[in-house]
């Protein structure tokens, strides 16, 4: 049975968009599969991991029904491999199935499509958010970094989404530094809606999502939510736990602001960075009138020090952060300026940028 006829992309191009979530080691070694369903002239493909779920589609001809699970990763390593402009027809041939092009035959080891586990419907009335693309991959570029990897809390291995009066918030955190970035989305809901996504499906939907002006539909139940946009639907599970109150985290009385050259600042880190403790990653930030230095030393009593001359004529301070988390704040952001906001060698920093209130990053200190 002809399953798909067309050129090598037609059929790539949908199949990479759900091969992001396969696992390439699992326990059930059907996940490793990725289900093909044929309905009419639609060409259906999806991938799960239990957790989340991703649907694409391709054109197709004919008018037959039919369903597979084929390995995912096979299947687009072969089409990878072939030319770009190559004509590649799909057939299902018992229990295998045939991948034509040109003079190249692959015939590959199917399982049944009624034995791939799908995810549940969603149960419970859905909040419905509207963005673009455009937008809600800026949000999450602004944010994901500070989410935590492998934390015992396992609330802050994910992100929290806020929907309230028309506004779209977006928070992360690891317990050491924290940011958050907001977005007026136009479409208001009544009360407040709070939601935490997982890692993963964050990384995913970055990878996915287009920088256009087209829409994203977010359809947000208590334990699942769903997120529409191109001809994808991804569905993932949220984290059930409590986050914590991001706006009790942001420092209110920090009297000492400087403003700096963002590509100045992250490449004097950069440099600095190299002659940093390989386990502790500080560097000293040492403001004075005029000037900012930045310091740092080794287990081996190497020390790098940069000096950026800054608008600044207020009292001195001395403090350490870790140059990694400094980094990446960095270097998510595209202002040419920030605004970096200090206390005193104990207290949080704030970085936030001068033409963006809607933007906050938080970094904690640490003893150099």
């Amino acid at each position: 049975m002809l399953l798909f006829k067309g050129l090598r992309n037609q059929i790539l191009t949908p199949l990479q968009s759900v091969c992001g979530i396969v696992e390439k080691r699992h326990t059930l070694p059907i996940l490793s599969n990725v289900l093909i369903e044929k309905m009419g002239d639609r060409l259906m493909l999806l991938a799960t991991d239990i957790e989340m779920q991703i649907r694409t589609g391709a054109s197709s001809s004919g008018t037959e029904a039919a369903a597979i699970t084929v390995a995912a990763r096979k299947l687009q390593d072969i089409l990878r491999s072939l030319p770009e402009d190559s004509e590649v027809s799909l057939n299902l041939d018992e229990r295998k199935l045939q991948l034509k092009a040109g003079k190249s035959r692959f015939n590959l080891q199917t399982l049944p499509a009624e034995d791939y586990p799908r995810m549940a419907p969603p149960s419970g009335a859905a909040a419905v958010l509207r963005l673009t693309q455009k937008q809600f991959k800026r949000l999450l570029g602004l944010v994901q970094y500070a989410m935590a990897q492998q934390d015992i809390r396992y609330y802050l291995n994910g992100l929290l989404l806020v929907a309230q009066d028309g506004e779209m918030k977006l928070v992360a955190t690891d317990g050491h530094r924290l940011a958050y970035a907001s977005e007026n989305i136009g479409t208001a809901q009544e009360g407040r809606i709070e939601a935490i996504l997982p890692r993963k499906t964050v990384l995913e939907l970055s990878r996915q999502l287009v920088d256009n002006d087209e829409a994203v539909e977010i359809s947000l139940t208590p334990m699942q939510a769903r997120f529409s946009f191109g001809n994808v639907e991804f569905v993932s599970k949220l984290i059930d736990g409590k986050f914590p109150d991001y706006e009790r985290v942001v420092p209110q009385h920090l009297n000492k602001t400087i403003r700096i050259d963002r590509a100045l600042f992250q490449h004097s880190l950069q440099r600095a960075a190299i002659l940093t403790n390989e386990k502790f990653r500080g560097v000293r930030l040492v403001l004075a009138g005029g000037s900012l230095k930045i310091i740092s030393n080794n287990a081996e009593n190497e020390e790098a020090q940069e000096e950026i001359e800054i608008d600044y004529a207020g009292d001195g301070i001395d403090v350490g952060f870790n140059v990694n988390y400094l980094l990446d704040v960095l270097g998510n952001i595209t202002s040419d300026t920030i605004e970096l906001r200090l206390a005193d060698s104990n207290s949080s920093a704030l970085i936030m940028l001068p033409e963006n209130e809607r933007f906050k990053y938080v970094v904690m200190p640490m003893r150099i």
